[in-house]
């Protein structure tokens, strides 16, 4: 149940990404916010690159999640390695709007880890 959240909650990262990136940047236009957030500078221009990477790894994030339930995976390691992705991701859209490239990549590469992980443990 708990990695099911995970999946809602995590929805909300590129939400607070795209909030940031209008809020804080002058001119914003809700008539054109696609244009608008292509005009973004510094860690507005980032919080919108960290929104537009989320939605590249959330669909596997997701499958990967109910993929392990499917494949009767432990459900306390699905739940931990969901927990990983979310704070990871979390992480990954702060050390990337505050522009350290360093613990970016790193938080990356463990909610990048959690997916793998995902589809592993249903393995036997």
């Amino acid at each position: 149940m708990i990695s099911y959240i995970c999946i809602v909650i995590s929805l909300f990262i590129p939400i607070f990404c795209t909030a940031y990136a209008k809020f804080t940047s002058k001119g914003y236009n809700n008539r054109a916010p696609r244009e608008f957030l292509e005009t973004c500078e510094g860690a507005a221009k980032r919080a919108h690159h960290a929104q537009n990477n989320f939605y590249e790894t959330f669909p596997a994030f997701a499958v990967g999640v109910i993929a392990a339930h499917q494949l009767n995976a432990v459900t306390t390691t699905i739940d931990q390695l969901a927990i990983t992705f979310v704070i990871a991701r979390i992480l990954y859209a702060i050390f990337y709007i505050i522009d350290n490239h360093v613990l970016r990549t790193i938080s990356w590469m463990a909610a990048f880890a959690s997916i793998i992980g995902l589809f592993l443990i249903g393995i036997h």
